[in-house]
């Protein structure tokens, strides 16, 4: 495929998906990443921060069992299985402060398993 061809197809999928994607596509804009690790009973870190509007990655990971990462709030969750990658991507559109928790029963003190999403 000519570089112009591969060119119109990525400003056609850019276009179709949104300026933020056809701007990542070309290396304009880079996400936040933050690096999210659950273990049994705990994540680390346990607060995490973002800035309104601005989108952020979350790779998640468990160093022992599968977990959950729920942030209803923000309508997102995933499975975090050991030794893999889950990523979870928050464009955070309110301020304040939030729960994210585990929704996988994971032994006696899983109810205690949560953190803070904090949008300034």
């Amino acid at each position: 495929m000519s570089i112009d061809k591969t060119r119109r197809l990525v400003l056609a999928s850019g276009a179709a998906a949104g300026l933020g994607t056809l701007a990542i596509a070309f290396g304009q804009g880079k996400e936040q990443v933050i690096k999210v690790t659950a273990k049994r009973f705990d994540f680390t870190p346990s607060i995490i921060r973002l800035k309104k509007g601005v989108p952020v990655v979350l790779e998640l990971t468990s160093l022992d069992l599968t977990m959950g990462f729920n942030a209803p709030d923000f309508g997102v969750r995933a499975d975090v299985l050991p030794g893999a990658i889950s990523r979870l991507r928050i464009v955070p559109d309110k301020a304040g402060e939030f729960t994210f928790y585990c929704d996988i029963f994971c032994g006696s003190g899983h109810e205690s398993m949560s953190g803070s999403i904090v949008v300034g």
